[in-house]
């Protein structure tokens, strides 16, 4: 497969030949993946490890990877970037330019381990810093959200849906940030109250607040559940493409805290804090910033 061509800052003149197959392979991937997750249960599957950088690992990441990258190989030749074999220090030259998949076979150790749910199967392929198209699978839920920037050829443009376990597509847009006060989408477990209310200052009107766990924040704003999604503490490139990717495709985007466009494939894949919003936001300058 050839490159995209270049689509500058419209990402509905994003070209990548394929595209469409390669996301409807990628779902296809992401749920037999989740299917593997939830085929780990009882105590002693779930008991946790911990990785170099101290963040939890169980059977259900490994089994989950060894599906997802033959797979992902098997697509197109894209090197294939995987948190799990990062963190063993086996991470595939990628090009700054070229295409090369991101990914998480289970975003949310943590809500796994806690049986709440809220854990998801992360994909995204990324080209130029930017990412062209994404899947969060949502294996307890059964559905999966897709966000496709990159088409075929010709006028094609962004798309978002959920699809549904019997494959039904549900069209999904952004809503415009309400002028009476913003929903929130806050982690469940990685959040800081403190830090969040010193960001959003008298700044942010806020309406109401929803917890929810790994990419599923993402989700929410693509659906119109929630507006926005400050994310001050350390997320790594693999939490956020998919989501990033869905989420353009809906109609938001996510913004470091100089209102930039969050970019991928930095050396050692560490995020900046970012604000993931829906239409209409309009930004603002947290306390402190330059």
């Amino acid at each position: 497969m050839s490159a995209p061509a270049a689509g500058g800052a419209d990402a509905s003149r994003v070209a990548l030949p394929g595209a469409t197959a390669l996301l409807a392979a990628a779902c296809r991937i992401a749920r037999e993946a989740g299917a593997a997750i939830l085929g780990v249960d009882g105590q002693a599957d779930r008991a946790v490890r911990h990785k170099a950088d101290a963040s939890p690992l169980t059977l259900a990441d490994e089994r989950a990877e060894a599906i997802i990258v033959p797979a992902l190989r098997s697509l197109a030749p894209y090197p294939v970037v995987v948190e799990e074999a990062v963190a063993r220090g086996e991470c595939p030259a990628i090009d700054a330019d070229g295409p090369f998949w991101l990914v998480d076979p289970l975003d949310g150790t943590r809500e796994f381990v806690a049986r709440n749910g809220e854990f998801t199967v992360n994909i995204a392929l990324v080209c130029r810093g930017a990412p062209l198209l994404g899947v969060v699978h949502v294996p307890v839920a059964g559905i999966s959200y897709a966000g496709q920037l990159a088409h075929d050829g010709g006028n094609g443009a962004p798309a978002a849906w959920i699809e549904h376990a019997d494959g039904r597509h549900e069209a999904i847009a952004c809503r415009a940030c309400p002028a009476e006060g913003l929903v929130l989408a806050v982690s469940r477990s990685h959040g800081d109250d403190a830090a969040l209310q010193a960001w959003l200052g008298d700044a942010v009107p806020v309406a109401g607040r929803i917890a929810a766990g790994s990419a599923l924040k993402f989700g929410l704003l693509a659906r119109g559940a929630a507006d926005l999604y400050p994310r001050l503490g350390r997320t790594m490139e693999w939490d956020t493409a998919a989501g990033h990717a869905l989420l353009r495709a809906a109609g938001g985007d996510v913004l470091d805290l100089q209102g930039q466009p969050l970019r991928y494939g930095k050396p050692g894949f560490e995020n900046p804090p970012f604000v993931a919003h829906g239409r209409g936001w309009q930004g603002k300058t947290p306390r402190g910033a330059a």
